[in-house]
């Protein structure tokens, strides 16, 4: 069974102005999207599901999702505030969306392969989409009683913006896997040269510039589905009846990892990430793509 590409391509652009997943950054108006679509196709993939807002599901299919429907099997499902599991309901006044977790569980009945998650404003690179798809290929047939996840990690002084405050998953590692991995808030290099970001328990920590990070490139099969809905139950539990709180991916793969549920490959990779959080990091942004445009890595008509 091929795997799934999963993107998230709901959020609402608020640092940048404006919907950056449909934002053209190649030679022949190509998005950061199109590029991850079409590593991905490459790697084997066969089929991505978009999950997007019901509002503009019109736009982005016209200005997106049609020009590779012919590659690859396309579906869309959509994010919505109000999806949440019995019992719960929206805090009135709550505008704010809840997080990764509930965007991944709005494909929660349309998923069935393994399967990829990743940002649709991030460029990840071919090499990552080739990793990620090998990884599937290994563990097929494992079963050994623990859940098999994989991600793909980049240095954190890699992926700050020169432009703003960034969010993060910062990892550590043991023989490879992942042992630990916690959301951080507002990255950023300081005047004094250090780098830090808050912590879920709203400290502002120091943040070693070489440290992983996860761009929330992640390998997941199918069933994690269900672990994921019983954790933002807890989440919602907990922390439901608040304004701004968010279930985040990496503090859900943390605590299944504590818990000895599952286990998580950190993949190696040659490919770089660049991705737009600021509208100043767009220039940088079409800069890299129109270098590997040139250096042939991509034809600079995509889909042509």
């Amino acid at each position: 069974m091929k795997p799934t590409l999963l993107v998230l391509a709901a959020g609402m652009g608020s640092r940048y102005g404006g919907l950056k997943q449909m934002d053209p950054m190649g030679p022949n108006r190509e998005t950061v999207l199109d590029y991850s679509v079409y590593d991905a196709i490459r790697a084997g993939f066969g089929r991505v599901v978009f999950i997007i807002r019901e509002e503009f599901a019109d736009s982005f299919k016209t200005r997106v999702g049609h020009k590779f429907a012919d590659k690859i099997e396309v579906d869309y499902v959509f994010q919505d505030l109000n999806d949440l599991p019995e019992g719960f309901s929206l805090p009135q006044g709550r505008v704010k969306p809840w997080g990764t977790t509930h965007a991944i569980l709005a494909a929660r009945n349309v998923m069935a392969a393994p399967f990829a998650v990743i940002n649709a404003d991030d460029f990840y690179g071919s090499d990552s989409f080739q990793q990620i798809s090998s990884y599937f290929t290994e563990t097929a047939n494992t079963s050994d009683g623990v859940d098999h996840y994989c991600m793909v990690g980049y240095k954190l002084g890699n992926t700050l913006s020169d432009h703003g405050k960034v969010n993060r998953g910062i990892c550590s590692d043991t023989d490879g896997f992942l042992s630990k991995v916690e959301e951080h808030l507002d990255i950023e290099l300081e005047s004094d040269g250090m780098c830090r970001g808050e912590n879920l328990a709203g400290d502002r920590v120091k943040l070693p510039i070489d440290s992983i990070a996860s761009m929330n490139f992640w390998g997941f099969p199918a069933s994690i589905m269900q672990d994921l809905e019983n954790n933002f139950i807890e989440f919602l539990k907990q922390r439901g009846t608040e304004m701004t709180s968010e279930c985040y991916i990496p503090t859900d793969v943390d605590a299944m990892i504590k818990s000895g549920k599952a286990d998580c490959n950190i993949l190696e990779t040659s490919s770089l990430w660049f991705g737009v959080t600021y509208p100043q990091d767009k220039d940088m942004c079409v800069a890299s793509i129109t270098k590997l445009v040139e250096q042939g890595c991509y034809p600079a008509n995509l889909w042509s």
